[in-house]
């Protein structure tokens, strides 16, 4: 027995769905923004595109604690089995940068997937990566000039 696809549109779900859901944030600061926690939501931009709960095809990218790059994916057929229909790919703290840039853009674009979000995916993984950077110290900064002459009198 094969399942057969809702006969229920995308716009018709986001119509319904836009003003009240799970993953809405609205900010009385800055007019009143809107802002979205959907896991398959690449920019949380509260949108019709971004939204990953709307549309059939949606794309996602995270990281684990272990620092991983998690790519996750939704299948298009599977609209009724919401469970089963997300499809992940971690990419470990070791994997070169580029290698984890050119698997998310082919998983974006192969046969048509999600081409348009393309970019955004591959701008997540890059501010993931710099995000789990270790964090560099800065010296501490010589005094000059008069700074450093009132420091020397002052240290002796």
């Amino acid at each position: 027995m094969s399942v057969s696809r809702p006969n229920v549109s995308n716009d018709l779900i986001w119509q319904i769905t836009r003003n009240q859901n799970a993953y809405l944030v609205r900010r009385n600061t800055g007019g009143g923004s809107q802002f979205s926690r959907d896991p398959l939501n690449l920019v949380n931009k509260h949108s019709f595109k971004y939204s990953g709960f709307a549309n059939n095809k949606a794309v996602g990218v995270q990281s684990d604690e272990n620092g991983n790059v998690v790519l996750i994916t939704k299948k298009p057929n599977n609209t009724q089995q919401p469970a089963q229909s997300l499809v992940t790919v971690s990419y470990g703290p070791k994997t070169s940068t580029r290698k984890i840039y050119k698997g998310v853009a082919s998983k974006t674009a192969q046969h048509g997937y999600r081409a348009d979000v393309r970019e955004e995916a591959v701008s997540r993984v890059s501010a993931l990566r710099r995000a789990g950077l270790p964090k560099k110290e800065t010296p501490a900064s010589k005094p000059r000039g008069a700074k450093a002459r009132q420091a020397e009198e002052k240290s002796e």
